[in-house]
C-alpha cells in the first residue's frame, strides 16, 4: 500500500542507497513492506570533466533539474560539480525553474532527452536534445539536436556557436568596409567597370572562404588547464534575480 511503513533497518538501507545517487522502490504484501530494490544511472566517465570545462569556458551557472528522488539527484549533482539542484519536479515545475534562471541571466540552455524535458527546452533560450537517446518530442522541440548521447558535445556546440558568431561578424565588417571603399574610389578617382566587378566578386569569394573555416572545427576533449579556477558549489535554491 502507498502508506505502508518500512522498518528502521529498511529506512537506513534506503538512506544509504539514495545518498549514492540511486532511486529506491519498495516491495510489499498487503500492509507490510517486505523488501526494496535500488536503481541508479551510472555517470559517464567524462561527465564531471565536461561540466568543469563548461565552467572554464564561461558558463556561469549549471543547474540539475530532475523528477527523481532529491537525495539521488543531489548525490549525482555533487559528483559532477553542479551549482544548483532541483529534484522531484513535474514538467511545469521545470519550466518555472527555467524561467527563474532566465530572469537572472543573459540566456539559458536546457539539455534534455525526455518528454518531461520538452516544455523546459521550449522555455529556454537554447534547447539541446540528446538525439541518440532522446524522444521524438524532445528532438522536435529542441533548437539543436546532438546525434549522440555524449555530453562533451554540449561544450562543442557552445564553442562552435561562438566561432560562428566571430566569423559572421568578420564577414559583415569586411563586406561593408570593402564595398564602402569601392564606392569611395568609384566616386572620387574612378574605376573601370571590369575592375569593379572583379573587386566585388572577389570579396564574395573571400567571405565564402572565411566561412568555410568553420568546417575544420572538431570536438575537443574537455581539458581544463592546471591551476584554472572552476568554482564548485552545490545549492538547493535558484539564484535570486538581480535587476
Amino acid at each position: 500500500r502507498q502508506h505502508a511503513a518500512a522498518t528502521p533497518v529498511l529506512r537506513g538501507w534506503t538512506a544509504e542507497h539514495t545518498s549514492l545517487g540511486r532511486s529506491v522502490v519498495y516491495i510489499g504484501v498487503d500492509d507490510a513492506v517486505e523488501g526494496a530494490m535500488s536503481f541508479g544511472d551510472e555517470l559517464k566517465p567524462t561527465a564531471a570533466a565536461a561540466v568543469r570545462h563548461l565552467k572554464y569556458e564561461g558558463i556561469r551557472w549549471i543547474t540539475v533539474l530532475s523528477g527523481d528522488h532529491p537525495d539521488a539527484v543531489r548525490a549525482m549533482a555533487a559528483e559532477i560539480g553542479a551549482d544548483e539542484v532541483r529534484a522531484g519536479l513535474l514538467p511545469h515545475e521545470k519550466v518555472e525553474a527555467v524561467r527563474v534562471l532566465r530572469a537572472s541571466s543573459v540566456g539559458v540552455a536546457m539539455v534534455g532527452d525526455g518528454v518531461n524535458d520538452a516544455p523546459a527546452m521550449a522555455a529556454a533560450t537554447l534547447g539541446v536534445a540528446m538525439g541518440a537517446v532522446g524522444t521524438d518530442v524532445a528532438i522536435e522541440t529542441a533548437d539543436v539536436v546532438l546525434m549522440s548521447d555524449d555530453i562533451e558535445k554540449v561544450d562543442y556546440v557552445i564553442h562552435l556557436g561562438k566561432r560562428t558568431r566571430r566569423v559572421v561578424r568578420q564577414n559583415v565588417y569586411f563586406s561593408i568596409g570593402w564595398m564602402g571603399m569601392l564606392v569611395v574610389v568609384a566616386l572620387t578617382v574612378g574605376i573601370p567597370l571590369p575592375l569593379a566587378v572583379v573587386g566585388h566578386e572577389g570579396s564574395t569569394l573571400l567571405v565564402a572562404a572565411n566561412g568555410l573555416r568553420l568546417l575544420r572545427g572538431k570536438p575537443h576533449p574537455p581539458v581544463v588547464p592546471p591551476g584554472a579556477r572552476t568554482p564548485r558549489r552545490t545549492l538547493t535554491r535558484p539564484p535570486v534575480p538581480t535587476r
